[in-house]
């Protein structure tokens, strides 16, 4: 009796990248010995291939095919093993696969987030490599859907029920590997309206520079930009006049703030400059003349802004594009992600500079003049810009000389003033404000005093105090509120520039008058609580005598400062140049004028701004920090809403 042709081996599908040699193995066994021959089916054709007539055949991978083996023994009886797939990936990255792949799942698609419409069909999609191919199975909210066992899953009538979070696992013989995790939202009616999870914005102005003419606009521009964001529902940060270490620290604390979904806005002004495409922004202790391990890569933030799966990435740069350093080697930064959302806002164009206006009290660039009259638009966000650029392009006083520039990749029509649909994570991580609170505090003689505190921006807090009606035995009062001198780490706002904040706050404060008030900047460098003293003089009426009694309020360290902490480390140490009203804008022949109240001067970058010096030959280029170990105390610098007065 003759034994059948058994197949003890059966080959396996495969999902590889072209390019790759791999073996598709089959084993039998008989009474006789046994011939091999092995064939494909490329779409409806089958054929025999030439010469594969081992158990193993060897392939380099092409195009996707299916294979099968026919094996014969010698009275003429046959037998075929399974088909099996070749899968062939043709647009894989070089350094997806690990160098030494023992055919693990490797996820070479992830699913993407999507809106679906009640009743209309959902489908997401994943693929992986893997060697034998690997088997899917997909997950919402944790748990497993019995009948998802494909690279897509497929519903064809959503509910609302099917909202949530999907993930898919690839596993095979050698182990498994997950996709991404996307949220999914159904409901009705609201398919094409965008959303946001969260919208958070960091906002730097950089002013007053140790080896650079200061600027003007900044201050101005900044505060008016975070009140305009806060309308718009966006947490903001703003800070003022920071150096390097400071800049880096801030940018990677709003990093960290970034998640799915989420709408972030960069807003930087100041100096700054381009080369070969990389736009670098100048922090106030830059030495002169500009270098790259001295400045602030602005591609290196976008690309870990894009790491954090954000869905809209606005970045606004409000400073001059002048080309410097020509010999400099490129910055080492890896292309952009093709994920389509992210767009690039450049107060003007390449190798050109950005300008100021000086009206009066008020400075303001000439990118944020127009800005703040469109930012408010109900509109994709790169046709608000689109308005502003075309604005400036009509002003007279730049004409010729500042052309904005946009360039972005955003393939949804998303807008600043989309709605915000928190996921739970995002809720609890928002839940909780951190206010300083006005307050009343009363001295021995039962005088009472109002402490009122007002943010300007986040690292910059207007200190009054206002006496309230005195007691009837006393007479001549005075209020004196005493400044912290004794720490070296607190910065006042002198000269022109405090009169600027205290003409921004009265523009969105109402103003009473105070007996005392002070300004503190610099708040990120306190890393102690601040003592504030009260004094009050007065005469006693039944004595005739001259009596002065003090109070002290301590200020605990502000959460900007949290933000700028660092364990283990410190900041380099900062020194205030001393600020004269003639230094702070640059007024040769690069100014422009319209009338004598109205003037436009340069908001410097690059050699234009220092006729004197030469462009840098070095050609280092900055290995900046990848930091880590970050504050989770940070979150709360972003909690301060519309109308509150400090965080």
């Amino acid at each position: 009796m003759q034994k059948a042709i058994v197949i003890t081996e059966q080959p396996v599908s495969v999902s590889v990248p072209v390019g790759y040699s791999f073996t598709l193995r089959c084993r039998a066994e008989a009474c006789t010995s046994l011939q091999y021959q092995w064939f494909c089916q490329h779409q409806s054709a089958c054929c025999q291939i030439p010469g594969a007539t081992e158990q193993d055949l060897l392939i380099t991978a092409q195009q996707t095919q299916l294979y099968t083996c026919r094996i014969n023994d010698l009275y003429k009886n046959a037998i075929f093993s399974n088909w099996v797939k070749v899968e062939v990936h043709q647009c894989v990255a070089r350094d997806l696969l690990p160098q030494l792949w023992r055919g693990e799942p490797v996820i070479i698609l992830n699913p993407i987030e999507q809106k679906v419409e009640v009743g209309k069909p959902l489908q997401l999609q994943c693929a992986a490599m893997g060697v034998p191919a690997p088997s899917f199975q997909w997950y919402r909210n944790g748990n497993v859907l019995e009948h998802q066992k494909k690279k897509k899953l497929w519903i064809s009538h959503a509910k609302v029920s099917d909202s949530g979070t999907y993930l898919c696992c690839a596993s095979n013989s050698h182990g498994e590997h997950w996709t991404n995790a996307v949220d999914i939202h159904v409901g009705t009616c609201r398919s094409e309206k965008f959303f946001a999870t969260d919208k958070i914005a960091l906002l730097v102005g950089n002013n007053h520079y140790q080896h650079h003419p200061n600027l003007m606009a900044p201050v101005t521009d900044v505060f008016e930009l975070s009140l305009l964001l806060k309308q718009l529902g966006f947490q903001v940060v703003s800070l003022l006049d920071l150096n390097k270490a400071e800049m880096m620290t801030a940018v990677s604390r709003f990093l960290q703030l970034l998640g799915k979904g989420v709408y972030a806005i960069f807003y930087y002004a100041g100096h700054g400059y381009e080369h070969s495409g990389r736009n670098y922004m100048v922090p106030i202790d830059a030495p002169q003349p500009y270098a790259p391990e001295n400045c602030i890569s602005v591609q290196r933030i976008l690309q870990k802004m894009q790491q954090r799966q954000t869905a809209l990435n606005l970045i606004l740069l409000d400073t001059c594009r002048k080309w410097y350093n020509p010999e400099c080697a490129l910055s080492q930064v890896q292309p952009l992600e093709p994920w389509g959302n992210t767009v690039y806002g450049y107060a003007t164009s390449e190798d050109a500079e950005a300008y100021e206006l000086q009206d009066g009290e008020f400075s303001s660039g000439i990118f944020m003049k127009y800005l703040k009259k469109h930012i408010l638009q109900e509109k994709k966000v790169t046709h608000m810009l689109e308005d502003v650029l075309e604005d400036i392009g009509r002003d007279p006083l730049v004409t010729g000389k500042q052309v904005m520039e946009i360039k972005h990749t955003l393939k949804e029509a998303r807008a600043l003033t989309d709605p915000i649909c928190p996921l739970g994570a995002a809720a609890l991580h928002w839940g909780h404000n951190h206010e300083l609170l006005n307050e009343i505090v009363m001295f021995p003689c039962g005088a009472q005093v109002e402490l009122r505190f007002h943010q300007v921006f986040s690292n910059v807090i207007y200190v009054c105090a206002k006496l309230q009606a005195p007691p009837s035995h006393i007479a001549d009062v005075r209020l004196l509120l005493c400044r912290p001198t004794e720490r070296q780490d607190v910065a006042i706002l002198k000269d022109s520039c405090a009169d600027q904040v205290e003409s921004l706050l009265a523009s969105v404060y109402k103003q009473e008058e105070q007996d005392c008030a002070f300004q503190l900047t610099g708040l990120q460098k306190i890393q102690t609580d601040v003592l504030l003293q009260l004094d009050l003089h007065y005469t006693q009426l039944s004595t005739k005598q001259r009596t002065c009694e003090s109070l002290q309020k301590i200020l605990q360290k502000s959460l900007v400062a949290q933000l700028f902490s660092h364990r283990n480390s410190t900041l380099p140490n900062y020194q205030q140049t001393p600020v004269s009203a003639g230094s702070l804008c640059l007024r040769d022949t690069s100014t422009l004028s319209a009338s004598p109240k109205a003037q436009a001067s340069l908001r410097m970058g690059s050699g234009h701004s220092l006729p004197n010096s030469n462009p840098s030959n070095s050609c280092s280029e900055p290995e900046e920090n990848d930091e880590s170990n970050l504050s989770e105390l940070c979150s709360a610098l972003l909690r301060a809403g519309p109308g509150q007065d400090c965080p």
